[in-house]
C-alpha cells in the first residue's frame, strides 16, 4: 500500500481545457512557439492541439503498435515521431501531411531528439543510434551500443555532441563519426539522461534506485543513493543549479552549484501520496511541476520554500508533463486524457 503523505496547504489548479486521446499518452511536446501541442497515445495516432483552446488541428497516423516519442524541430516547422513499428516519421507541423518515413534500426524507435541548431535529428532503435539531416536521408548510423539505449540528450549548446546511456555507462558521440568520441563508464543499467543546460553535468538514472552524475569536463563521477525504487524522471532548472529526481512519492532536489550535490542533503518536497512519475522545470523559469501515480500534479516554487504553489487532480496516474511558455502547463494521463492548465 502506499504511504499517506502529510497533508498540503495548495491552491486548487484549474483545468482550462481536456482533450481525450484513445489510449494513455505515451509522448508529449509542446511547439518552440507555444501555440500547439502534440500529444501522442500508445494506440498509435499523435494529435496536434491548440493551445489556446483544445482544438483539435490535425489527427496525424503515427504508428502501428503505438506511438513512443516525439519531438518538434526547433524551428517548429516539423514534427519527428518514433513507434512500435520500428519508423522514424516526419510531419509536416502545418498541414499534418506526412513528409518522410524510414526504418529506425530495430523493431522500435524509443527516443527522437533534434539538435539545438535543427540541423540534425537523432534517434534510439534499441541498440542502434542514428542521425539523420534531412527527414528521411540518414546522414550517419553509429556502431552498435552493446545493449539496448535508455535514453539520449544533445550537448545544451547546440555542439556537434551527443550522449547516450545503456547499461555500463554513457558515451559521447560526434555526428560526423562512426565511432564514439568518448566513453564515461558506470556499472549500471541506466533509465533516463538529463544534460544540465550549462553542459556542467550529465545525470543519469539508475535502475538499481540511485542517480550517478558526471561533470563532463573531467569525467570525474558520483552518485546519490537511497531511492527505495528505480529513477526514472530527471529535470534540470534553467540554472543548472538544481537537479529534481524521482525514485519515491518525495521529489528530491539536489543543489549542484558551487562544489555539487557531494555532501549535501537534497531538499525533499512532499505531497504526492504515491511515487512521482513525471518531473518538468520551466525552459525559462523557476517552477517545478512533478505528477505522481496518485493522480496528483504540484506546482513548486523550490527557492521559495517547500510547500506547493498549486494543486491539480486528475483523477489518473500522470505519465507525461510539458511546460508552454509562460506559466501554461499540459499534462498527459494514462487514461488518455490531456489537461491544460
Amino acid at each position: 500500500m502506499p504511504e499517506l503523505a502529510r497533508p498540503v496547504a495548495a491552491a486548487r489548479l484549474k483545468p482550462r481545457w481536456e482533450a481525450q486521446l484513445g489510449d494513455c499518452v505515451s509522448a508529449l511536446a509542446g511547439s518552440p512557439d507555444g501555440r500547439q501541442l502534440a500529444a501522442a497515445g500508445l494506440d498509435g495516432p499523435i494529435q496536434l492541439l491548440e493551445a489556446g483552446t483544445g482544438r483539435v488541428i490535425a489527427t496525424l497516423a503515427g504508428h502501428a503498435q503505438g506511438t513512443l516519442a516525439i519531438a518538434w524541430r526547433p524551428d517548429g516547422t516539423i514534427l519527428a515521431s518514433g513507434g512500435q513499428d520500428g519508423m522514424v516519421r516526419w510531419w509536416d507541423a502545418c498541414t499534418g501531411q506526412q513528409l518522410a518515413a524510414e526504418k529506425g534500426g530495430s523493431s522500435w524507435v524509443e527516443h527522437v531528439q533534434w539538435q539545438a541548431s535543427g540541423r540534425l535529428l537523432a534517434t534510439a532503435a534499441g541498440k542502434s543510434l542514428r542521425f539523420w539531416d534531412t527527414p528521411g536521408k540518414l546522414s550517419r548510423e553509429c556502431a552498435d551500443h552493446a545493449s539496448t539505449i535508455a535514453g539520449l540528450a544533445w550537448r545544451p549548446d547546440g555542439g556537434m555532441r551527443l550522449i547516450t546511456a545503456a547499461y555500463g555507462g554513457a558515451t559521447l558521440w560526434n555526428p560526423e563519426r562512426a565511432d564514439p568520441v568518448r566513453r564515461l563508464p558506470w556499472k549500471g543499467s541506466s533509465l533516463s539522461l538529463a544534460w544540465s543546460p550549462d553542459g556542467k553535468y550529465l545525470a543519469a538514472g539508475q535502475q538499481d534506485g540511485c542517480v550517478h552524475l558526471w561533470i563532463t569536463k573531467s569525467g570525474e563521477d558520483l552518485e546519490m543513493t537511497g531511492f527505495p525504487t528505480k529513477v526514472r524522471a530527471l529535470a534540470w532548472d534553467a540554472t543548472s543549479r538544481w537537479l529534481a529526481t524521482d525514485g519515491s512519492a518525495t521529489v528530491c532536489l539536489w543543489d549542484c552549484s558551487g562544489k555539487g550535490p557531494s555532501g549535501r542533503r537534497p531538499v525533499q518536497l512532499e505531497g504526492h501520496q504515491d511515487l512521482v512519475s513525471a518531473l518538468a522545470f520551466q525552459p525559462a523559469g523557476n517552477l517545478l511541476a512533478s505528477g505522481g501515480a496518485d493522480g496528483r500534479v504540484f506546482v513548486w516554487r523550490p527557492v521559495n520554500g517547500e510547500q506547493p504553489l498549486g494543486l491539480l487532480e486528475t483523477g489518473a496516474p500522470v505519465a507525461h508533463l510539458a511546460w508552454l511558455p509562460g506559466q501554461s502547463l499540459a499534462v498527459g494521463t494514462e487514461d488518455g486524457r490531456v489537461v491544460f492548465v
